[in-house]
């Protein structure tokens, strides 16, 4: 069945169902694909967003969809979209359900996949002790004995970022690049000490990091760990369209249409490798929306 929508968003997180807000509003026909994966979806709360401070993840994307089920126009599907293809004016889509159709603008909102550090014991300690953002868990260990992980100079600067919220910050590479001179020299003014040995395990329960192990048997008690290993795009829909990346890997925008450098086609949230907050990726949807409303309307001839 070929069905023909104003919109095509692929990605149902806060950008995507920010932009659907808006097209919903402005009564376009708008289809929302979904895979359920979210970058945040192992954190307890979300923060830095005004009005919803301290929200679980999930019920903020449950009062989304709650408050976009009154917009007729909007259509969700459970799907992940495999392909997409420009056809003229418009672009033919193909989901893994077997669901196609059509779209006269696409919305990318598929969001980052963070590289976690390759440590024992991890994956039970992210999103509730081990972090990716200072800016959305800072906070919530202040004061507390912390440990940066990461190499070279990207650890000395998650490091001494660091040092805002504790005073008592040590930065951990797991035995990869130690930072340069001037790195190191900073870290000690800050007094900030560097531990190069390998990690063995992270250990802590209940979501709680009590100590990190090294592979010479010690232990260093910590509290939290923020580490900077990198991200990398959930999706591989941007290159099969031939958007271009940025030196970040971010999807290069147009500043002055909201384009990528694909016509028809725009992103919004972390997959533009912006500033990655829920508040931004919020307003980067509805940007989004409004631009591809705008460019829908001239093309109607109403604009």
């Amino acid at each position: 069945m070929d069905v023909t929508y104003d919109a095509l968003i692929v990605g149902g997180g806060p950008a995507g169902l920010s932009d659907a807000l808006v097209l919903g509003r402005c009564r376009r026909r708008v289809l929302v694909c979904s895979t359920g994966a979210h970058r945040n979806e192992s954190s307890a709360d979300v923060h830095a967003l005004l009005g919803h401070e301290g929200m679980p993840p999930l019920e903020l994307l449950g009062l989304a969809s709650r408050e976009l089920e009154k917009y007729s126009s909007i259509e969700r599907r459970d799907a992940a979209v495999t392909a997409i293809s420009p056809t003229g004016l418009a672009f033919t889509f193909e989901c893994l359900d077997g669901f196609s159709g059509s779209a006269h603008k696409i919305l990318l909102a598929t969001g980052l996949v963070d590289e976690l550090p390759p440590i024992d014991g991890v994956e039970a300690l992210y999103g509730r002790s081990v972090h990716h953002c200072l800016y959305c868990d800072g906070y919530e260990h202040r004061d507390q004995p912390l440990a940066a992980y990461g190499a070279g100079g990207k650890g000395a600067g998650i490091a001494l970022m660091m040092k805002q919220w504790a005073s008592d910050v040590i930065l951990c590479t797991n035995a990869q690049a130690a930072p340069d001179a001037e790195m190191t020299a900073r870290l000690a003014q800050h007094g900030i000490a560097v531990r190069q040995d390998s990690i063995v395990a992270l250990e802590g329960r209940s979501g709680h990091l009590d100590a990190i192990r090294f592979r010479d048997g010690t232990t260093l008690k910590r509290s939290a760990l923020f580490f900077s290993t990198g991200c990398k795009q959930r999706s591989g829909l941007w290159s099969q369209l031939g958007c271009t990346r940025d030196a970040k890997g971010g999807i290069v925008i147009n500043p002055d249409t909201e384009e990528t450098t694909v016509p028809g086609v725009y992103v919004a949230g972390d997959i533009s490798l912006d500033v990655l907050l829920v508040a931004v990726a919020v307003g980067e949807g509805a940007k989004a929306g409004v631009a591809i409303n705008r460019a829908l309307s001239k093309r109607d001839g109403l604009l």
